[in-house]
């Protein structure tokens, strides 16, 4: 063999791994184009405004702009059904558009890169929890509604999304919850800290969330009830989660006790979903009158 020939053979896997690394983006992006630009079944927006309530305060760009990320969403994660449940337009059109309401108004969505798979059960599944302190750890079994994880997967139990989406008052959007910690999780970490579009708003994020945190700790410490979830209080990422969920469920609530942490999450989302509630309410009180 020439020296040539050898040179070659080692080179070209390094040529067509760069050219494939170059060439995937642009695949990609036209693909999602595309997607983006698809007809959205009827069938599916009855599932919608069936199912999940917050797409019905939606204003209609933003509607029409869930429909797209919805078709891009589907077009690129699989859905796997656990526990003999079968996976149907219903649960991928449900899941996917409280998904992806966390993506609305945002100029480069990234549809969550580390995700590939959305592991669906019929209903709240046991999993194992390891805890590890010091040289010690400790396994038990818990029963769950959901769970993200750092590279690959979102474990649901359908009957959590389902009563979560048509019911606002429900307080548990496990789909909002889990999709949440795949935003914080992105950079690798989760850490309650989410990639922010510039990196002067890390140290009002860090100031704001701290103290709201700390202030939910002592409130769940003390017995004293919050318009967020005491589960909150477990630790950074799950504040960030549960945070979000409240910020577009109870939004009102949110902007007039937490003003600040509202303010925050309405800059980091670019949504205000206070103006869809009070635009809806204000509707519904001209329809009445009428």
């Amino acid at each position: 063999m020439t020296f040539q020939v050898l040179t070659f053979l080692l080179i070209a896997p390094i040529g067509l791994f760069l050219l494939f690394v170059l060439v995937k983006p642009l695949f990609r992006g036209s693909k999602r184009k595309r997607l983006l630009g698809q007809h959205f079944p009827a069938e599916w927006e009855e599932i919608l405004n069936r199912n999940v309530v917050l797409y019905r305060y939606l204003p209609d760009p933003l509607k029409k702009e869930l429909q797209g990320h919805i078709n891009v969403f589907l077009g690129e994660k699989t859905f796997e059904g656990c526990g003999g449940l079968e996976i149907t337009d219903e649960i991928r059109v449900t899941i996917a558009a409280q998904a992806c309401i966390l993506l609305l108004n945002r100029i480069k969505p990234t549809y969550y890169p580390t995700l590939y798979s959305i592991l669906v059960y019929p209903s709240a599944y046991v999993a194992k929890k390891v805890t590890v302190t010091g040289m010690q750890h400790t396994e038990e079994m818990t029963v769950r509604g959901g769970e993200s994880w750092t590279r690959g997967e979102v474990v649901l139990a359908w009957d959590f999304v389902r009563k979560a989406a048509i019911d606002l008052a429900f307080g548990h959007n496990v789909v909002l919850h889990e999709f949440a910690h795949q935003l914080d999780q992105e950079d690798g970490s989760a850490n309650g800290a989410p990639i922010l579009g510039k990196s002067t708003s890390y140290k009002t994020w860090a100031r704001v969330l701290s103290k709201e945190y700390k202030g939910l700790r002592r409130n769940a410490l003390s017995g004293r009830k919050d318009i967020m979830d005491a589960y909150g209080a477990t630790n950074p990422a799950e504040f960030f989660a549960v945070a979000t969920e409240t910020f577009f469920e109870r939004p009102k609530q949110m902007k007039l006790i937490h003003p600040e942490l509202y303010e925050e999450l309405r800059s980091y989302y670019g949504l205000d979903p206070l103006k869809w509630f009070e635009e809806e309410e204000h509707s519904s009180n001209n329809s009445a009158a009428k």
